[in-house]
C-alpha cells in the first residue's frame, strides 16, 4: 500500500506531529528551523524522510544522514530560498522603501548578472525555487473551476479610462465569487488584482483608481509607483474578500510585480509560468489588449481547447476590444478559423464592452 505523504512546513506542524511518532517514514519537512529539535529528531527513526533547505545543527544533520534520513541543504549564497514553502506577499517583496534594495529587486539584479549561462549550482537553485512555488501554489486549494485569468498588457496606465474598467470588470467577477488570476505585473494585470481587492466595496473603486493615477506608470520612478499602490493596500477597505493571485516573472523583472494580490507565486522560468496560469484558470479566460505576452497567452491556451478530447473540458475565452483583436493584432481571425468545427467555437466570444464578460463566463 502507498504510504501516505505528511509535509511539515513550520515549527509548529513539525511540534504537532513529532508527539508520540517512531518513525519518519514519509514526511516532508521544507524550510523548517530544527535547530532547537535535535533530542526530537535523534529519537525517531529518520530513514526515508526528506528534509528540504531545513535549519539543522552540524550534530543533528550527521545524525539524519547516517540513519537514512534525505537533507538538502540549502544551495550557495543565494538571495532566496529554493525551498520556501509558502507563496510571495508584497509585504515580502517590497520590504525596503527603495525598489533597488527590495528582495524583488536584488533577487532580478542576481539573475541578471548570472545571464546568459547561469551556473548549474544556480540553475538548480533556481529549478528547486519555482517548484517550491508550484507545491505552494496547488496548496492554496483554490477552486479552478471558478478561477478566470485576466490577460492584458503591462503598459496600460493608470490614468487610462481602461484601467479603471478592467478593475471593475475584476471586482463584478471576485463578487460573483470567482478567483481572479493575473500574471501579477503592472497595467492590466494590477487593475484586475486592485478590483478583486475592492470586490463588495464598488464605491471606493474609483477613488482607489484616481489615487493611483496620480503615479500612472512605474516608470521612470518605481518607488512612487509602489508607494501609491501601497498606500491604497494599506487603505483598502476589506481584509476579506476572495483571495486574488498574481503569478509574474523574473524573467521580466523589469516589470515590478503589482502589490494587490493578495497571494504571489513568483517564477523565475516565464515557460512554467505561463502554464501555471493557464492550468488554473478553468472558468475563463479574459484577455484585455495586451502586446506579444498577452497574444503568447491567447494562442497558448488555443492549442489545449483546440486538442481538448471529448473528455476534457474547453475553457472559456472573451477577447475584448473588436478593433483591438481584428485589426492592431489580428488574433481573433486565426483564433476563429482554428475554432470552426470544433467544440471551442462555442466558448469564444469577441466583446467592445467589459461589462458583458461576465455573462459569457457563466455560459460555459
Amino acid at each position: 500500500m502507498e504510504r501516505t505523504l505528511l509535509e511539515v512546513e513550520s515549527l509548529a506542524e513539525f511540534d504537532e506531529h513529532i508527539t508520540g511518532a517512531t518513525s519518519l517514514a514519509g514526511w516532508l519537512l521544507q524550510s523548517v528551523d530544527l535547530s532547537e529539535r535535535g533530542a526530537e529528531l535523534r529519537r525517531v527513526d529518520p530513514a526515508g524522510a526528506l528534509f528540504l533547505g531545513c535549519t539543522l545543527t552540524d550534530r543533528t544533520h550527521l545524525s539524519l544522514v547516517r540513519r537514512g534520513a534525505h537533507v538538502f541543504p540549502r544551495i550557495g549564497q543565494v538571495p532566496f530560498n529554493p525551498y520556501r514553502a509558502q507563496l510571495y506577499t508584497a509585504a515580502e517583496l517590497y520590504d525596503s522603501p527603495h525598489y533597488a534594495d527590495s528582495t524583488d529587486a536584488r533577487v532580478y539584479d542576481w539573475l541578471q548578472a548570472r545571464l546568459p549561462h547561469p551556473a548549474l549550482p544556480d540553475t538548480l537553485a533556481m529549478t528547486l525555487h519555482d517548484h517550491a512555488v508550484t507545491d505552494a501554489l496547488d496548496q492554496l486549494h483554490i477552486d479552478r473551476d471558478r478561477t478566470v485569468g485576466i490577460m492584458g498588457g503591462h503598459k496600460l496606465r493608470r490614468d487610462e479610462v481602461g484601467y479603471a474598467a478592467a478593475a471593475h470588470l475584476a471586482a463584478t467577477l471576485a463578487e460573483q465569487d470567482a478567483v481572479i488570476l493575473t500574471g501579477g505585473g503592472p497595467g492590466a494585470m494590477e487593475a484586475a488584482n486592485l478590483g478583486a481587492r475592492y470586490a463588495g466595496c464598488r464605491s471606493r473603486l474609483d477613488d482607489a483608481c484616481a489615487e493611483l493615477a496620480t503615479v500612472p506608470s512605474f516608470l521612470p520612478d518605481i518607488d512612487a509607483w509602489a508607494a501609491t499602490a501601497l498606500a491604497v493596500l494599506d487603505g483598502c477597505p476589506r481584509t476579506d474578500a476572495v483571495p486574488s493571485i498574481g503569478i509574474p516573472t523574473w524573467h521580466y523583472g523589469h516589470e515590478p510585480p503589482n502589490v494587490f494580490a493578495s497571494h504571489i507565486a513568483k517564477y523565475f522560468h516565464n515557460a512554467l509560468r505561463e502554464d501555471e496560469l493557464l492550468r488554473c484558470a478553468r472558468a475563463g479566460i479574459v484577455c484585455l489588449p495586451g502586446a506579444a505576452g498577452t497574444v503568447q497567452e491567447i494562442f497558448q491556451a488555443t492549442t489545449a481547447n483546440y486538442y481538448a478530447t471529448d473528455a476534457e473540458p474547453v475553457v472559456p475565452m472573451v477577447l475584448v476590444g473588436r478593433a483591438y483583436w481584428t485589426e492592431t493584432f489580428p488574433a481573433w481571425q486565426l483564433l476563429s478559423a482554428l475554432g470552426e468545427g470544433r467544440r471551442m467555437a462555442q466558448v469564444i466570444h469577441l466583446v467592445d464592452d467589459p461589462a458583458e464578460v461576465p455573462e459569457l463566463l457563466r455560459t460555459r
